[in-house]
């Protein structure tokens, strides 16, 4: 999502950040391409020409501030006006109202159901509460079975809907029910269509009429582009929307209708989905996706979704560990399982400041996930003594069982453990044996992040030291094939050698 987008402006700011000065014509040069960069994101054009004229204006008007380069203050108004496109402030939910009802409309297939799902499951993990679904979805029997299905999962109460049922029916007799079961959060999944009808808009208004929902959120599909934009200002025209939740993020749509929703409807994206798992939701927040989009990174989003995942006491343990120099596989592979609940690899270095630009320069060799998965088949091939205790790992029959266990070479065996005992030295000199002042977790506090003390952020450019992994600047172990390795202590005393060896021909020549 956003990478063309990217592409374009990150190429417009580097041909603005030569110039002296910001002129009427670099200016109306620069902003041509944000135009094209825009309108080729799927930007609705009348979205697109008021953000350039209000760009054009601050640009012509203000001062550049001292400090900033003109090409930094030109990116400086982008950002800003950028964050106003996309709706200004992060909005969130009435979570006053008891019970909060929330109704969830849009057409077929924009992820209606998942998304009523992944909100229950965030709103009970992030403010305590109490969900009850309800299928209200009677024309397709497979959005029920689906609804029920996550509300197993997350182990959550369901109304018992079924197909010969009148969907305002359900919804009435929904709300009962949930008072009754004590539930403070009430979904209303409800029907959709492959376009607009009058009867559906009738139905769903006569929900809204029956239920008095304080939120109408319109599901989107992000991938549609600007057709999403115009079914969210007919909804809206119809029901009044009071929010957007965009689905299908973490694909390669290209952002138009983020960009647009909030400029057309009034009303503003207030979730997002991420992926296909019910923890891959995010709320919106405008600045962090304005920042995204000029290849700033987003760290805040990162350092939520380790402090969601990653429990503050396991941290601290994991850091004393580690300074002792007694963090083990065991520890190796639930700290790689913990990666993976934050997302992806690719996501997870793309919030990083600079690391997309890194991942392009790397290419196909820029992702380890396939790494990870070969380390930890190997890990999980060990006995729960050998995770314990790496030391045991020296035989050579020992190796070859892991070996045909894991499906890999001895080989790869060997410079697992290599790197392993690599990485732990490193971490070792990093925790600085526990004297080095702890970040929030209980971790040491590492540049860049403004002191936060965040846990491990090494792991999250890759876990350091194991094998094959591509390059990543300054992280041992992890060298590309062919690329210089860490010298041997053998190799280096036969250099030494060499060199004392050069020394003593000198002074034989000089008598």
């Amino acid at each position: 999502m956003f990478e063309s987008l990217q592409e374009r402006l990150g190429a417009t700011f580097s041909k603005l950040g030569g110039k002296k000065t910001l002129d009427e014509n670099n200016i109306k040069e620069g902003l041509r391409e944000v135009r094209l960069a825009l309108l080729e994101a799927d930007v609705n054009f009348k979205v697109v020409k008021q953000f350039v004229d209000q760009v054009k204006e601050r640009a012509l008007g203000d001062e550049v501030l001292k400090g900033l380069e003109p090409g930094q203050h030109f990116i400086k108004i982008v950002n800003e006006e950028l964050i106003e496109l996309l709706g200004g402030e992060q909005q969130d939910l009435d979570l006053k109202a008891r019970p909060l009802k929330l109704m969830m409309v849009g057409l077929q297939g924009s992820g209606k159901t998942t998304s009523s799902g992944k909100i229950a499951r965030f709103l009970r993990k992030q403010h305590g509460k109490k969900p009850y679904l309800v299928p209200a979805d009677v024309y397709r029997p497979a959005a029920i079975d689906q609804l029920n299905t996550l509300a197993r999962q997350l182990d959550v109460p369901v109304y018992p809907s079924t197909t010969d049922m009148d969907p305002v029916d359900i919804c009435k007799d929904a709300l009962v029910k949930a008072e009754e079961l004590g539930c403070d959060l009430i979904l209303f999944d409800t029907a959709g269509r492959l376009h607009i009808d009058e009867t559906l808009m009738d139905e769903l208004a006569n929900i809204k009429r029956e239920c008095e929902p304080q939120e109408i959120l319109f599901v989107a599909d992000a991938m549609t582009g600007q057709d999403a934009v115009t079914v969210a200002e007919s909804f809206n025209q119809k029901l009044g929307i009071t929010g957007v939740v965009l689905t299908k993020m973490d694909g390669d749509a290209r952002g138009g209708a983020a960009l647009s929703i909030k400029t057309v409807t009034g009303q503003s994206v207030k979730f997002v989905g991420v992926g296909e798992k019910l923890s891959e939701l995010e709320l919106f927040h405008p600045d962090r996706i304005a920042s995204r989009i000029l290849g700033m990174g987003d760290m805040m989003t990162l350092i939520e979704k380790a402090q969601s995942e990653i429990d503050e006491e396991e941290a601290k343990a994991l850091a004393d560990k580690m300074a002792k120099a007694e963090f083990d596989f065991e520890d190796f592979l639930g700290h790689m399982k913990k990666l993976k609940k934050l997302g992806s690899m690719e996501g997870l270095l793309k919030m990083i400041p600079g690391m997309g630009n890194i991942m392009k320069q790397l290419g196909d060799n820029a992702l380890p996930e396939e790494e990870m998965k070969r380390t930890e088949a190997i890990i999980s091939s060990m006995t729960m003594k050998e995770r314990r205790q790496p030391d045991l790992l020296k035989s050579a029959s020992r190796k070859d069982r892991i070996a045909r266990g894991s499906g890999v070479k001895v080989a790869d065996v060997n410079a697992l453990i290599k790197n392993f005992k690599q990485m732990s030295k490193v971490m070792q000199s990093m925790m600085g044996g526990g004297k080095k002042k702890k970040g929030k977790f209980g971790l040491p506090k590492l540049p860049g992040l403004g002191g936060g003390g965040m846990p491990d952020m090494s792991a999250l450019g890759g876990m350091p030291g194991m094998p094959g992994m591509p390059g990543m600047p300054g992280m041992p172990g992890m060298e590309e094939e062919g690329a210089k390795r860490t010298v041997s202590k053998k190799t280096l005393k036969e250099r030494q050698k060499k060199k004392l060896n050069k020394k003593k021909n000198k002074k034989k020549r000089k008598k």
